[in-house]
């Protein structure tokens, strides 16, 4: 019996070696070792390398879960062992079924049991940062070709998907590096973005998921597999450092379960021990780095909001050797870094082993604790689920603040100011954490009868991608006295991903998060609020209380559309202006040929400003059909004005803007036509010979008292004759005289946000807002010690009397980045500017940070400004923040024809 298990092993054994030496190695097939000097390997090279190691290997299968913005197949590689491949399905199942959390907690334990926890490792999102696909590679070749103990034990007992999150980009940037003969010559200054449309910012795109990419990924993440650890690599690591890890520093948001940070503690402990067993030093973590786990939209981000632990690094490496520089304070051990580096040279294989290396980690983290992690995504799920389902309140920072008020005032009213503060009785606890009125919602309703519901179908397909559960009424129904129609949305709070539903309906209250009381603010990593349902503007019903009606599941995933109506009869008919996708529709008739005209006050219940058309039956048609824009019949307006399609220049320039691709995918969503414009063209003049409508969509513009804006930029003999035309600087001295005359000749000009900046290189009577007064008479901006409000969601008033306003609210809600804020001078209404969107006496903050809120009282966000012929345009909002803020896209629109 012993000879025969003896021979069984061998078999095994022999059968183990003969497989690992048929995977391809990436020496094989790119012709060298991944990670060595100067050498990159782009996507092509890489996707046919995955299609090999998945062919030659039963540890992987080799799948596409959609396609990039510019048609290529993004693949995902599961990796196990060969036996758990014909249970995978079942695994799946077992990973969402956890995740959703309808299911007792008996059932929940045997389940994380009889599961395989699903790790998911993804490189490559931000295409600069070239550690990052290169360790994909390697991690594969490694999972699919290695036989020693550890590697079969993750095998055994692990699902992992390895997923390239942006092979457009890998293909821009490896083919640009390593286009020159001489190493030593090779640079990453791509002349384009490395994602179509949005560059670095597709990190920024998770709670959205506009781009494609994003969209991809979303799916396997909150529908599909439900993975119980998503680890997103990134770079770089803080000077002085090799890479940046979990744990991260304060603030982390209220909304998700507290099992995700302990949790975010226990992987980050597994990932610096094995650094640290290994002899690899300059791991930092908690405040040695600047990222934190407030923000929701980001790849490793939005996990957390749906129960999942997200795992961000950061780590240098680069395929041109590089010096760790000195950093004396980073060579001190402490909580944050335990084991410093020293200054050294650094190769990039060395960036790889680590990378690898961390992955084991979590692999390892995972086989330890592998029903742990199965058991807690339910256990997270059922707290959220049982949250929704009775009166919760939310430990925010506001209602801490209103405890401490209420006590102070009290002890105001009784006279005694010296009462030991280190007691609060607990009445002032209950005065506020058991108030009805500070009750988290128990759902939403947004109804099918709002004036611009497929924004709110679209923000309802936001939910949707991220694995939301969404119900649709079938029949009209009363909730609380109101009366909905059929096809209203319902989003109820009693659900597994609870923390994300809050946090896309309800305002952010970021904490005052200063260095030192009394010193200057900690920036957030990105947003301090963004609120989805303030910035898309959709109208919604909260209820605090528990609610039903004849409301049906829609399946996870399923994207919806706007109801499908038949084109009622009519000769004429209006369009309304409130509805973005009338500007869609107006665009598609425009292309057609067909006369459109604006009306000059309100008919028929629809505001000023709305369509009105007599032809273009297949286009309306297509409109009531497809997006929800129902045509209503109508004769000619008195006063309506007829309008056409204008000549749009979109400014953008060398290595591509981000704000500015935004828009461009904006624009083709919406079928507007555009043109790219960049300085060399502005500089060349005659820009009213081409165009109507000029865009410069915040940055780009040189800021007061700089002479011009311009990147590190090649020779022109350096890079290939189709970039040529986007080389170039925007100057004062050569293309603000160009723009001048543009808009006095009749071109309309509009600007968003820093590019606002044009304003004052215009000469025009307006001031910066956000300035004091020093005592030699200098204006000086605001320090961060009295003004700061980083990005967060405000409110402003708006005149919608006028035409750029035309289809908006008398407020609106506003992204605002440090965005500028203007005062008009006294005599500006006599030179033709005028305000058309200011904040009010009261604190406009809605969502997020704002620090110094006086500060911001009446101030002017947007004007307009006559200049000769032609009129300039002013947003200092982000008006059209990551294609997110849907609220505002009609301030722009509205300028788009003439």
């Amino acid at each position: 019996m012993r000879l025969k298990t003896t021979l069984v092993i061998l078999l095994i054994s022999l059968t183990l070696g003969v497989f690992a030496q048929n995977v391809p190695t990436p020496k094989s097939h790119f012709g060298f070792d991944i990670g060595d000097d100067y050498k990159l390997a782009d996507f092509s090279q890489t996707e046919a390398y995955f299609q090999k190691v998945a062919d030659a290997s039963d540890r992987v299968q080799m799948v596409e879960i959609g396609k990039t913005e510019y048609g290529r197949s993004q693949p995902m590689m599961i990796v196990t062992a060969p036996a758990n491949f014909a249970k995978l399905e079942q695994y799946r199942e077992i990973s969402q079924t956890l995740a959703h959390a309808e299911i007792t907690k008996e059932e929940a334990h045997k389940l994380s049991v009889e599961g395989k926890p699903v790790i998911w490792i993804d490189g490559g999102l931000h295409a600069n940062e070239v550690v990052g696909p290169h360790q994909l590679i390697e991690t594969l070749y490694q999972l699919a070709s290695r036989d020693d103990a550890e590697t079969l034990k993750i095998l055994d007992d692990v699902i992992i998907l390895l997923v390239h999150a942006n092979p457009d980009g890998m293909e821009i940037m490896s083919d640009w590096y390593m286009r020159k003969d001489d190493p030593k010559e090779r640079d990453q200054n791509i002349p384009i973005l490395y994602q179509k449309y949005v560059g670095h910012d597709n990190n920024r795109d998770f709670y959205m998921n506009n781009m494609s990419e994003a969209a991809n990924m979303s799916l396997q993440q909150y529908v599909e597999w439900i993975p119980q650890v998503i680890y997103n690599h990134h770079q770089t690591g803080p000077a002085g450092t090799v890479v940046a890890g979990p744990p991260y520093r304060d603030p982390f948001n209220h909304v998700f379960d507290p099992l995700i940070i302990t949790s975010l503690d226990a992987v980050g402990a597994a990932m610096i021990n094995r650094m640290h067993q290994e002899d690899r030093p300059g791991y930092t973590r908690l405040d040695g780095s600047v990222f934190s786990t407030w923000w929701n939209g980001g790849l490793r981000t939005t996990p957390y909001y749906h129960n999942i632990i997200g795992i961000l690094t950061e780590i240098i490496g680069n395929p041109t050797p590089m010096e760790i520089p000195l950093v004396p304070e980073r060579l001190i051990p402490n909580n944050g870094t335990p084991y410093p580096v020293t200054p050294q040279e650094w190769h990039f294989r060395q960036s790889i082993d680590y990378s690898v290396s961390l992955n084991y980690a979590i692999f390892n983290h995972a086989v330890r604790h592998g029903d742990e992690l199965l058991f807690n995504i339910y256990l997270m799920g059922r707290k959220s689920i049982e949250k929704g389902s009775q009166d919760n309140w939310t430990m925010y920072p506001k209602y801490a603040q209103a405890v401490e008020d209420a006590f102070n005032k009290a002890q105001k009213s009784n006279g005694d100011g010296n009462s030991n503060r280190s007691r609060f009785p607990s009445q002032f606890y209950d005065s506020v954490y058991t108030d009805p009125a500070n009750r988290d919602p128990r759902g939403y309703i947004l109804s099918a009868d709002q004036p611009d519901f497929p924004t709110a179908v679209k923000f309802m397909n936001a939910l949707i991608k991220s694995g939301i559960l969404v119900e649709k009424a079938t029949a009209d129904f009363t909730v609380n006295g109101k009366r909905y129609p059929a096809n209203s949305f319902i989003v109820k709070t009693a659900q597994a991903f609870r923390p994300h539903v809050i946090d896309m309906f309800e305002p952010q209250d970021h904490p005052n998060d200063f260095l030192y009381p009394g010193g200057p603010p900690i920036r957030p990593y990105d947003a301090a609020g963004w609120t989805l349902a303030l910035q898309m503007g959709v109208e919604v019903d909260k209820l605090y209380e528990g609610f039903d009606g004849p409301f049906e599941r829609i399946p996870y995933g399923e994207i919806q559309s706007p109801p499908a109506k038949a084109l009622v009869s009519g000769s004429g008919y209006l369009l309304d202006a409130r509805n973005n996708n009338s500007y869609m529709a107006v665009n598609d008739l425009l292309k057609a040929k067909v006369k459109v005209y604006r009306t000059a006050a309100p008919v028929d219940g629809l505001p000023t400003g709305s369509f009105y058309v007599s032809g273009g039956k297949k286009e309306l048609e297509v409109a009531a059909k497809e997006y929800g824009v129902y045509p209503v019949p109508a004769s000619m307006p008195k006063g309506a004005t007829q309008i056409q399609p204008a000549r749009i220049a979109l400014y953008d320039y060398y290595g591509g803007s981000m704000p500015s691709g935004w828009v461009r995918w904006m624009m083709e969503q919406f079928h507007f036509e555009y043109q790219l414009v960049f300085p060399a063209e502005i500089n060349a003049g005659d820009l009213k010979d081409k165009y109507d409508v000029m865009l410069f969509i915040s940055s780009g513009i040189p800021s007061v008292g700089s002479r011009g804006y311009g990147r590190s930029q090649p020779k022109p003999e350096e890079i290939d004759e189709k970039y040529h035309h986007m080389l170039g600087s925007f100057t004062v001295e050569e293309s603000v005289p160009q723009i001048k005359k543009f808009i006095e000749e009749g071109g309309e000009v509009i600007s968003v946000g820093s590019a606002t900046d044009l304003a004052f290189h215009l000469g025009l009577p307006v001031e910066d807002a956000l300035v004091e007064i020093g005592a030699d008479g200098e204006a000086r901006s605001l320090s961060g010690e009295k003004y700061y409000v980083p990005g967060s969601v405000l409110e402003m008033h708006v005149d919608n009397s006028v035409p750029i306003n035309y289809g908006m609210g008398e407020t609106a809600y506003i992204m605002f980045n440090r965005s500028p804020v203007f005062n008009l001078a006294p005599n500006a209404g006599t030179v033709g500017v005028k305000a058309i969107a200011w904040f009010g006496e009261d604190e406009p903050l809605r969502s997020g940070w704002a620090w110094g809120q006086s500060y911001l009282k009446n101030g002017v966000t947007a004007f307009e400004a006559q200049i000769g012929k032609g009129k300039f345009y002013a947003f200092g909002p982000e008006i059209t923040f990551r294609a997110q803020s849907h609220g505002t896209f009609k301030m722009l629109f509205n300028g788009l024809y003439k």
